[in-house]
């Protein structure tokens, strides 16, 4: 591959930019940079955008940010900072988790100024990030998910007034927009309801209701564009109640993770091909991890579709395609490749 000049977007508005900090320091380890110059890019709470720097992401910290050069984007595909190293980027590789970073706003962005970047694209990052539109999308293209029911916080005493559902508990309450299962509450009895409901409301104004799906944790990591590539399924086994965000970045007793999964070859099959269908159903591109449930009886029920994964060494994703035969830097070439390619396709049709 001919050598490219990388920006590579780290840190961000949401509620995972320390996990975004974490990833991007591992991607950058994993670039090859005598092929590739990497041009650091940081993204604070508030939004702004601003040269990065290598120790502070080495260390694993946010920059200081006194006397740090800004950086701006030109819809005409440039970067502009009085730092001259942002000038004639060939790609940007966004390491960036939850809103304002997966959820296609970035996409769109980089689309309008029209520069090339890793992953999906504007629409399925949007509908990925909405655990609601994937699983509308999902049951539409004939895939399992949970039972449950989406409630609004505007609305929410109507919707429970008038709904039909049956709650078989226990239950899980999420916002409908955050990821690493940022205020998601496993509810046991009908007492604590209303206060697990209010405190996902805090996150976001959609709320999925969903019965608890008994089953094995599994996850496939997926690249591709029209050709997809499935990594060998792994799974999660938790310790505690639920898979929450103590038990994935703080708590390293929370959950063991077998890499691959224990399971026949017909399950990792059925499995893997589900994770491509499921991909497909969301036009994803570049790359995805999706996240199922195997139940006793073989069905695998959809839980969730993760456009921008966790990316440090320990991840799934990166360790689900390094026994799959792919190592953690040749993952990240791939990537890049498919980046290009689909830009390089985009540039043909026809513009009127």
């Amino acid at each position: 591959m001919v050598c490219l000049k990388i920006a590579l977007l780290y840190g961000g508005k949401s509620t995972e930019h320390e996990i975004s900090i974490r990833s991007a320091a591992s991607v950058y380890n994993a670039i090859d940079k005598d092929k590739h110059e990497v041009v650091l890019i940081y993204i604070n709470k508030n939004g702004n955008w601003l040269i990065g720097n290598e120790q502070a992401l080495m260390n694993k910290e946010v920059i200081n940010e006194e006397g740090t050069k800004e950086v701006y984007l030109i819809p005409n595909g440039q970067f502009h900072s009085e730092d001259s190293t942002v000038k004639d980027i060939d790609v940007v590789l966004p390491i960036l988790h939850g809103k304002n970073g997966e959820d296609g706003t970035v996409q769109g962005l980089l689309e309008i100024c029209n520069i090339p970047y890793v992953g999906c694209g504007l629409l399925s990052s949007a509908m990925c990030m909405d655990k609601d539109v994937t699983k509308r999308m999902l049951t539409t293209a004939g895939l399992d998910v949970a039972k449950g029911i989406t409630l609004h916080k505007h609305k929410y005493k109507e919707q429970l007034a008038s709904t039909n559902f049956k709650f078989d508990y226990p239950i899980f309450i999420k916002p409908a927009n955050q990821g690493s299962s940022v205020g998601v509450s496993k509810v046991e009895h009908e007492g604590d309801f209303i206060s697990a409901l209010e405190y996902g409301f805090k996150y976001d104004s959609k709320v999925l209701v969903e019965n608890g799906v008994v089953g094995r944790e599994l996850e496939v990591a997926v690249i591709g564009n029209e050709t997809i590539i499935t990594s060998e399924p792994g799974e999660v086994i938790v310790n505690e109640d639920f898979y929450s965000y103590e038990n994935k970045y703080i708590d390293e007793d929370g959950a063991t993770i077998s890499i691959p999964a224990e399971m026949s070859e017909e399950q990792k099959t059925l499995v893997r091909e589900v994770a491509s269908r499921a991909y497909e159903a969301l036009d994803c591109k570049g790359l995805a991890r999706v996240d199922v449930f195997l139940t006793e009886d073989n069905q695998i029920i959809i839980n969730e579709i993760n456009t921008l994964p966790g990316f440090t060494s320990i991840s799934m994703f990166p360790k689900l395609f390094e026994v799959s035969g792919i190592p953690y830097s040749e993952l990240i070439e791939k990537l890049l490749i498919l980046a290009k390619d689909i830009y390089e396709k985009k540039q043909k049709y026809q513009k009127v």
